[in-house]
């Protein structure tokens, strides 16, 4: 009778390829917070400056100095937002608003989505996933421009339709070509009828007399 020995190997891990992996994940972080709060900086200059001149006021001039400048940057942002709220909202509000909603509704999981949609290819180990050209958001219609991947054709879009609204919280999504190999992804996520419109009031009334006619 022959007995059969199963051994089991045990790979330790090294506490320092731990620790050296946790450093590099951790400066990867670090770099693309840096990066990402530059970029909102640039693009939110009338928020990031005041910000930038408080921390200035506070290294050269003391804490005082930068509450100060702080005050008087919110009394000027809210003074703006009351003598022009359509500038405001132009210029902080909806920009603001449509940066979150791109970043939260389609680039953070862009590419996990297309897969579950079944409209990446994988050739020789590698995936390629439909590039993202743009992101127009709206209060309840946002449209995704795609270029599609060699290979696509508007039908592989035309039929994931349920696929991609599903995938993306929205009510309905409706796909149209509009150029060489480039697809717009219509996701209606609302009704923009669905909230009552207030109409102006007309003094006096309306008058149905015959004289009115």
């Amino acid at each position: 009778m022959t007995n059969h020995k199963t051994t089991h190997k045990t790979t330790a891990h090294d506490p320092l390829d731990l620790l050296g992996l946790a450093a590099l994940n951790l400066g990867g972080w670090l770099i693309t917070g840096v990066g990402v709060t530059i970029w909102w900086a640039l693009l939110f200059p009338m928020i990031s400056a005041p910000i930038a001149f408080a921390v200035i006021a506070g290294v050269f001039f003391g804490p005082v100095a930068a509450a100060v400048v702080v005050g008087v940057s919110a009394a000027g942002m809210v003074l703006w937002r009351q003598r022009s709220p359509e500038t405001f909202e132009r210029w902080v509000t909806r920009r603001a608003r449509h940066r979150f909603l791109t970043w939260l509704r389609y680039r953070r999981r862009w590419a996990r989505l297309m897969t579950a949609c079944h409209l990446t290819i994988t050739t020789d180990d590698r995936t390629s996933v439909p590039r993202l050209l743009g992101v127009q958001t709206g209060d309840s219609v946002d449209r995704v421009r795609v270029r599609m991947l060699p290979g696509h054709c508007p039908a592989d879009w035309e039929n994931r339709t349920a696929h991609l609204a599903h995938a993306f919280g929205a009510q309905e999504c409706r796909v149209t070509i509009t150029g060489p190999a480039t697809v717009e992804l219509t996701f209606r996520h609302g009704d923009s009828l669905a909230d009552p419109i207030a109409l102006p009031h007309i003094d006096g009334g309306l008058s149905w007399s015959k004289e009115a006619a």
